[in-house]
């Protein structure tokens, strides 16, 4: 064990941050901190590296072990160019090898005894050197920078002309060449980009150290945490598997203990019942009757009503109008910046009921064309037509569409002024703005307030095409999934860019990947565009064709490129016509009774591939039961019942472990 905090305790005011929080983290673990938004997290990190106080307990790290610290903040000001300042991490070792250089040149004016001694520090310095990888510290600072997604070109910037979050990224390159015993890492993925971010998962991944790292990056935290710890209503509890693991778990676990709770309130009014009768009845024994149950009720430990995680954001998206089938058309479309092309010559099309993500490399020119798009920004040459009856609502992830000066409630009213009063309480009630709340200033809120503020005017909108630029940012786990839903519900058109990989698969059918200054496009979700990603690229936007910028992947093409006219493809959702395989012309000329036999055949494998599927649920269902047995009380208590449960649980996993074989087997299977 690296670190471990025991009954910590914490508050500001009468808000209780932890209350007898007590976790730990083992030597290597990669573990995950999560919580909804002001659930405490930054402030458990702080108290960890004594930054913020403790009210009670203690943090205990094991003695000689380094720890690193990146906090979501960082100011930059020493004046160093950003290569420079990763140097720095590596000061020990530019010393050393300083020493080395002197040593080397006084070697050859010494004699004696003063030789030895020199030979003696020189041999000592070279095997430490050596030892701690000198000679590759350069490389691996390049390496660095260029997996958190600087270019060459980038080194020389000095740091204090950095955005907040380039300097993030230097202040994780710089901590993570440190190398410390255990990293603490409070929303690393917030201003990387999509390779950036899967290079930081490998890195972890191989990270010789322990890891503990706040996000909201579901994706991210399936990838690289084997435990999670989770901090709700001031509670510390610990989850082992990655967050998917930890999301079941914590269900099941709250199934179970509301199952519980509404159990004992049924048995609760059955008792209240019998007691009233009992006493109606105004008789000697009955009344004793009544007393008797009344006293165990007394004693009855009553359970409380499992919490909700916190206030959820309530809204749905409804157009107030439908558009036309031809929602967009952009055509030979180019931007660029100080003389540096960030697209050309694109052209694609969207189509009604579309939900399509852009993604991309920092700086390629996403928010650019959302901007093109919105007519904030003008192209420097091409054009775009929207379809008929087509109203945009757009989500500016800067908030330039609010008004920096006015309150929440006066952004809403004066946006729309035939809202009343009351109607305007109710919607900003459901973005959790209450009270007071509603008359804070735009200017004064933070970055996920503000996010829900041009959400509840995104609502308000009753938009037919949604322009969304970034809208997960600063979004809770719970936010993004009611999110997710009202997308997934909306039966408008949909345009947005992201670094959520998860979102993205929960919402997008289409990717437009934005790389060499074209769209590649994918008609499919993340995993998809993951699976087809090196052999598209490699073909589309390696050889680029000046005719059109958008290619298609996926057995479709997007109109109005010259590649999907030449196949003769001219609506979306088209299939391109293809030679039918050697398979199907084979099959053609089997005889019937062949052909009955395959189908046959091909019957029973189904059906046996269905009971072995059914089977293994049955398997995992009933062990997913033995560690919900296992801790309950009654049951963790009883020896006897624990080992006859871990035998159970031993023989399930030995059974399905056959089982997996068998229905690979059976899905691999070509009759």
């Amino acid at each position: 064990m690296i670190l471990a905090c025991h009954n910590l305790m914490k508050s500001f005011g009468e808000r209780i941050i932890v209350n007898n929080g007590s976790f730990h983290i083992e030597d290597r673990e990669k573990a995950a901190f999560v919580g909804v938004n002001g659930a405490g997290k930054s402030t458990v990190l702080k108290m960890i590296v004594q930054e913020e106080p403790v009210d009670g307990g203690s943090v205990i790290l094991t003695k000689g072990k380094s720890i690193g610290y990146l906090a979501q903040q960082q100011n930059l000001e020493s004046g160093n160019t950003i290569y420079e300042e990763l140097k720095t991490a590596k000061a020990d070792l530019i010393r050393m090898e300083t020493q080395i250089r002197t040593i080397e040149q006084e070697l050859k004016t010494l004699s004696g005894k003063a030789l030895e001694k020199s030979l003696e520090a020189y041999h000592r310095l070279m095997s430490a050197f050596e030892a701690q990888n000198g000679y590759a510290y350069e490389s691996e600072i390049i390496g660095v920078l260029k997996g958190l997604g600087f270019t060459e070109e980038d080194f020389s910037k000095q740091t204090d002309t950095l955005s907040g979050g380039q300097k993030t990224r230097v202040a994780l390159g710089k901590l993570l060449l440190t190398n410390p015993d255990i990293l603490l890492l409070d929303e690393p993925t917030n201003h990387l980009d999509l390779h950036s971010i899967a290079w930081l998962e490998t890195y972890l991944l191989n990270y010789p150290g322990a890891v503990l790292l706040v996000s909201h990056d579901r994706f991210f935290l399936n990838r690289v945490v084997t435990k999670v710890i989770e901090i709700e209503h001031g509670s510390i509890q610990m989850y082992n598997g990655n967050y998917k693991a930890y999301a079941k778990k914590k269900q099941l676990l709250r199934d179970a203990r509301m199952k519980e709770y509404l159990n004992q309130q049924k048995e609760i009014r059955h008792q209240e019942a019998v007691i009233e009768k009992l006493r109606s009845f105004n008789r000697e024994k009955s009344i004793k009757r009544a007393e008797s149950r009344e006293k165990m009720l007394e004693k009855m430990q009553v359970i409380e009503k499992p919490l909700d995680s916190a206030p959820e954001i309530h809204f749905a998206l409804e157009p107030s109008c439908i558009s036309g089938n031809d929602v967009l058309s952009v055509e030979h479309l180019s931007k660029q910046f100080d003389g540096q092309f960030l697209f050309t010559d694109a052209s694609f099309e969207i189509r009604r009921g579309e939900h399509i993500a852009i993604i991309g490399d920092n700086g390629t020119g996403k928010t650019t064309l959302l901007k093109i798009l919105n007519g904030i920004l003008a192209a420097d040459s091409g054009s775009f037509t929207l379809g008929t009856k087509v109203q945009i609502g757009y989500y500016d992830q800067e908030h330039h569409v609010l008004h920096e000066q006015k309150t929440i409630f006066d952004e809403i009213s004066d946006t729309w002024p035939s809202l009343n009063h009351t109607r305007i309480r109710n919607i900003l009630a459901a973005f959790q703005f209450t009270g007071d709340d509603v008359f804070k200033r735009i200017g004064d809120l933070s970055g996920g307030e503000k996010g829900r503020v041009s959400l509840a005017k995104l609502m308000l909108s009753e938009a037919n095409f949604l322009i969304l630029d970034e809208p997960t940012n600063h979004l809770d786990i719970t936010s993004k999934e009611i999110l997710e839903q009202a997308l997934n519900d909306y039966t408008g058109t949909v345009l947005y860019v992201s670094h959520d990989r998860y979102f993205i698969n929960q919402t997008a059918g289409r990717i437009l990947d934005l790389v060499n200054r074209t769209f590649v496009n994918y008609i499919g979700n993340y995993d998809y565009y993951l699976e087809k990603r090196e052999e598209l690229t490699a073909t589309y936007a390696a050889s680029f064709d000046s005719r059109t910028s958008v290619h298609s992947t996926g057995g479709k093409r997007i109109p109005g490129s010259s590649a999907a006219k030449s196949k003769g493809l001219s609506k979306p959702g088209e299939k391109l016509l293809e030679e039918p395989d050697s398979g199907t012309i084979s099959a053609a000329k089997l005889s019937w009774q062949e052909q009955k036999e395959i189908q046959a055949q091909e019957r029973k494998r189904k059906n046996e591939l269905k009971r072995t599927e059914e089977q293994i649920s049955h398997l995992e269902e009933r062990n997913t039961e033995i560690d919900l047995l296992l801790t309950q009380e009654d049951v963790y208590t009883n020896s006897v019942k624990c080992q006859e449960l871990a035998t159970e649980k031993t023989d399930n996993e030995a059974k399905l472990e056959v089982l997996y074989e068998r229905w690979t087997e059976l899905e691999e299977s070509d009759i």
